[in-house]
């Protein structure tokens, strides 16, 4: 599924003023995880393929409209082995998401599982789909 929704759009490239640290870690490299974005009427949720991340080395960040995916790869050889053949050479994730300001970001949720990262964000009260009743005259 496409990454640019009505709701949530991605945006690695967006230019920002972020603190020394966190530029320093926008400028080394990173892969880009896959991530199907699923909307409902209720909100959409993020489906992230981060193989070889751990709980501790996930970093999910929100601020304003934009959610970051940061993740390191926790997978090392056991001491006095080398790889004999490494198809990836880069040890870091890192996606970046321009959100809708449908969606609540106070009530975002996550789960990882099996190297799969699942994101849920509702949408905001006044965006969710509503009957309005009709009266009698």
């Amino acid at each position: 599924m496409s990454n640019d929704t009505a709701v949530a759009r991605s945006d690695n490239n967006k230019a920002r003023q972020p603190a020394a640290a966190e530029r320093r870690r926008e400028e080394q490299p990173a892969l880009l995880p896959p991530v199907d974005v699923v909307e409902d009427a209720t909100g959409i949720t993020l489906h992230a393929d981060l193989p070889g991340v751990s709980r501790d080395k996930l970093h999910l960040h929100v601020d304003a409209d934009t959610l970051t995916i940061d993740a390191e790869l926790a997978f090392t050889l056991p001491e006095g082995m080398e790889a004999s053949h490494a198809e990836v050479g880069l040890s870091r994730y890192r996606r970046v998401f321009t959100l809708s300001k449908e969606l609540d970001t106070a009530k975002v949720s996550a789960e990882l599982a099996q190297g799969v990262l699942k994101l849920r964000i509702p949408k905001a009260e006044h965006a969710q789909p509503r009957r309005i009743e009709v009266q009698a005259a």
